[in-house]
C-alpha cells in the first residue's frame, strides 16, 4: 500500500484526493497540509485523513510517504516538490511546473539525484480528446501539421485571492491558463521543441473585480486584493519541425463569450477539438467530418485519469504522461513569451 502525502489543500487538492480514493486498494492518504490551519483540518475531515500539519517539511519528516501531490500556489511548487523529492517520495506537481524554468530545472535535477518520478499536472493530456487527436495526427489523417491555434479567453475571469498577485502566482492569464492550452497542442502534435517566440502581454482592464464573482474565485482570501499581472497574452511559438502555434489567452477581455479551444491545421484535413471534427475534402468537395464517440475532456474523470496514471507510473504499469523534462519545456516557452513582451523582440529559446 502506497502512503500519500498532499501538500496544498485548496480547491485543486481535492481532484487529487478524489483521484486517490478511486484506488484504495493501491494507496492510502496518510496526511495532508496547508500554511492555513483550518484549511488542513477541514481537508482531512473530509477525506478521513489521519494527520494534518502547517508545514511540509515536519509532514515529510514525520511520514514515511511514497507519494506526494503539490497542489500549493504558484511560488511554492519548487522548494515543496524539491524537499518531497529529497525526502524519497515520487512527486506529482500541479501546473504550472514552476515560476520560471530556472526553477523547473532545479525540480528536475532533484528527481534525477534522487531516481524519483516527478510527474507535472498537465490534466489535459489525460482527456479523451487530447487521446483522439493524438491518434489522428499520428495516424497521418491531418497529413502534415504547421499551423495550429490555442485560445483560452475569459471576460471576466481572474480568481482573485493569491492568482493576481505576481509574487505567489509568476503572472497571470499565461501562466494559469496558457500551460493549458500550449502544453495541449503541443502534446497531440508530438512534442516538437520550441525555437523562437515572439509575444504581447496586456493590462488594459485590470482584476475587474468591481463586477463581482465569477465561476473561477480563488479559495484564497485576502484583505487587500492585488493585481499586478497581465490580463491578456498573445504569443506565436515556432517549432523545430516548421510548425507554428498562435496563443491567446486572458483573464479579462472585451468580448461576447468565453472562449476555449484548440484548432490544428495540416495538409490534408484541419481538427478542431470543441466540437471533436475534422475538415477536409471529399469527392472533389469540402467536408466536415463529425466522429462519433465520446471525445471531450472531463474535469472530474480526467483528473482521476492523471492520478491512476501517475500512481500506475510509479509502480512500472505505465508510462508518464507528463514528465518533468515536458514541464520545463513548458516553462521555457513562458519565460520567453514574457521576455519577448517585455523587450518587443522574438526571443530564440536555449534547447
Amino acid at each position: 500500500m502506497l502512503k500519500v502525502g498532499i501538500i496544498g489543500n485548496g480547491g485543486i487538492a481535492h481532484c487529487h484526493a478524489d483521484g486517490y480514493k478511486e484506488l484504495t486498494d493501491r494507496v492510502q492518504i496518510v496526511a495532508c497540509c496547508d500554511i492555513n490551519e483550518e484549511k488542513a483540518k477541514s481537508f482531512s475531515a473530509e477525506y478521513d485523513i489521519p494527520r494534518y500539519y502547517t508545514n511540509c517539511e515536519d509532514m515529510l519528516k514525520n511520514e514515511q510517504l511514497d507519494l506526494v501531490s503539490v497542489c500549493t500556489w504558484n511560488s511554492a511548487h519548487a522548494p515543496c516538490t524539491i524537499a518531497a523529492l529529497n525526502a524519497g517520495c515520487d512527486v506529482i506537481c500541479e501546473k504550472p511546473m514552476a515560476m520560471n524554468a530556472k526553477e523547473a530545472e532545479e525540480m528536475k535535477a532533484a528527481a534525477e539525484k534522487n531516481g524519483k518520478l516527478l510527474m507535472i499536472g498537465f490534466v489535459r493530456r489525460h482527456g479523451l480528446d487530447a487521446r483522439d487527436a493524438k491518434a489522428l495526427i499520428e495516424n497521418g489523417d491531418l497529413g502534415e501539421v504547421y499551423f495550429a491555434k490555442a485560445t483560452y479567453l475569459r471576460r471576466c475571469g481572474c480568481p482573485g485571492g493569491w492568482f493576481g498577485d505576481k509574487r505567489f502566482s509568476g503572472g497571470g492569464p499565461l501562466i494559469d491558463l496558457g500551460v493549458h492550452v500550449i502544453d495541449l497542442t503541443r502534446y497531440v502534435m508530438g512534442c516538437p521543441k520550441p525555437v523562437t517566440v515572439f509575444g504581447i502581454t496586456a493590462d488594459k482592464i485590470g482584476a475587474r473585480d468591481h463586477i463581482g464573482t465569477t465561476e473561477w474565485e480563488s479559495e484564497t482570501k485576502v484583505e487587500k486584493p492585488v493585481f499586478n499581472v497581465e490580463d491578456l497574452a498573445v504569443a506565436m511559438i515556432k517549432f523545430d519541425n516548421g510548425a507554428t502555434l498562435q496563443v491567446e489567452t486572458s483573464f479579462n477581455l472585451n468580448k461576447k463569450e468565453n472562449e476555449g479551444n484548440i484548432e490544428i491545421f495540416g495538409s490534408k484535413a484541419g481538427l478542431t477539438l470543441e466540437p471533436f471534427e475534422l475538415h477536409t475534402e471529399y469527392a472533389g468537395c469540402l467536408a466536415d467530418i463529425n466522429i462519433r464517440g465520446e471525445h471531450n475532456f472531463n474535469f472530474g474523470r480526467d483528473f482521476k485519469r492523471e492520478i491512476k496514471n501517475f500512481v500506475d507510473s510509479v509502480e512500472g504499469k505505465a508510462e508518464c504522461k507528463a514528465n518533468a523534462e515536458d514541464g520545463v519545456m513548458l516553462m521555457k516557452i513562458i519565460d520567453a513569451v514574457y521576455l519577448s513582451a517585455a523587450t518587443g523582440k522574438s526571443v530564440d529559446i536555449d534547447l
